[in-house]
């Protein structure tokens, strides 16, 4: 008895550890996320807000096939957080209860999540901390009606920069620009205006080119701070969230994608298209270069497109 009461007040990852099902599964977790937000059925708790812990363990199921140090083939903690963020923003709720069910069932339809602790507490209720936790699994979420969540996905200026746009003095009026507008931005460029290295061989000039664009994007990072070169899905799903100023390094995205670009990278303006689609942009704006006839997504902004280089 006294074993299942300690285990009550433990941190969710002990008591995942404790009640395992069958077979490994290999665990992430978030301890004590403290949010301040209004919550709460009390009229005190109205039109102010108060710190909220949270503490997540996640049970995943194993991943087979080496991990090769790819943050994309893993369930992020972002994800984690994430899911918070997204349910706090969706409405205000009474019932910590409410919330922690709501947060678990959107974890839960992460591909490789099997089982989720959650527990939420409220820190300035008391001279303790006051709060639920539950546990919940795939096999909950099918036995529920399948209830939607709001799209959270941002859809994303995406952008090309031709050298000469790069070499601009107008850069950094354009990026102002980009930069007040309320969707997330991404920048795109082709290869530098020197020839990249030979190789003879069509896949790996592939290669060269794509590490060549890749380079100019180091380029452009270092002519406005505000640019951050980002290469992974999920490095780029992080900074969409968080209003960065994104440079694309295509050749994870490109390698890796099963519907690839089906351009080659001799244009990198239909390159920078096939990425607007694959990352669901709300328009493509190209600066200093010519549209693709078969891009479906080109739309200019006035009061940049008219700048000039």
């Amino acid at each position: 008895m006294s074993h299942e009461i300690r285990l009550a007040f433990e941190h969710p990852s002990e008591r995942a550890h404790a009640t395992a099902p069958d077979g490994p599964l290999d665990r992430i977790s978030v301890r004590d996320h403290v949010v301040e937000v209004e919550i709460g059925a009390f009229q005190a708790e109205r039109g102010t807000t108060q710190r909220i812990s949270f503490s997540v363990v996640v049970e995943v199921r194993p991943i087979t096939d080496p991990v090769d140090d790819d943050v994309d083939r893993i369930l992020s903690y972002d994800k984690v957080t994430e899911a918070i963020a997204a349910e706090l923003a969706a409405e205000r709720l009474n019932l910590l209860e409410t919330l922690a069910e709501r947060i678990a069932e959107r974890i839960l339809f992460e591909p490789q999540a099997v089982r989720t602790f959650v527990r939420i507490e409220k820190l300035d209720r008391g001279p303790g901390a006051l709060g639920v936790e539950i546990v919940r699994s795939v096999d909950d979420l099918a036995t529920k009606p399948a209830s939607p969540h709001a799209d959270t996905t941002p859809h994303p200026h995406v952008v090309f920069l031709s050298n000469a746009a790069v070499r601009s003095p107008n850069l950094a009026r354009w990026l102002d620009q980009l930069d007040a507008r309320a969707e997330p931005v991404i920048l795109c460029v082709g290869r530098a205006d020197e020839r990249a290295p030979q190789t003879g061989h069509r896949m790996t000039q592939r290669r060269v080119d794509l590490l060549a664009m890749e380079q100019n994007a180091w380029v452009l990072a270092g002519r406005d701070d505000r640019c951050v070169v980002v290469a992974t899905r999920t490095e780029l799903d992080w900074a969409m969230k968080n209003g960065q100023v994104s440079v694309w390094a295509p050749s994870k995205i490109v390698l890796d994608a099963v519907d690839g670009p089906g351009v080659g990278t001799d244009d990198p303006v239909a390159l920078a298209a096939w990425f607007a689609g694959h990352v669901e942009a709300s328009d493509l704006l190209v600066i200093g270069g010519a549209a693709p006839k078969s891009c479906p997504v080109v739309v200019g902004l006035q009061d940049i497109a008219q700048s000039g280089l």
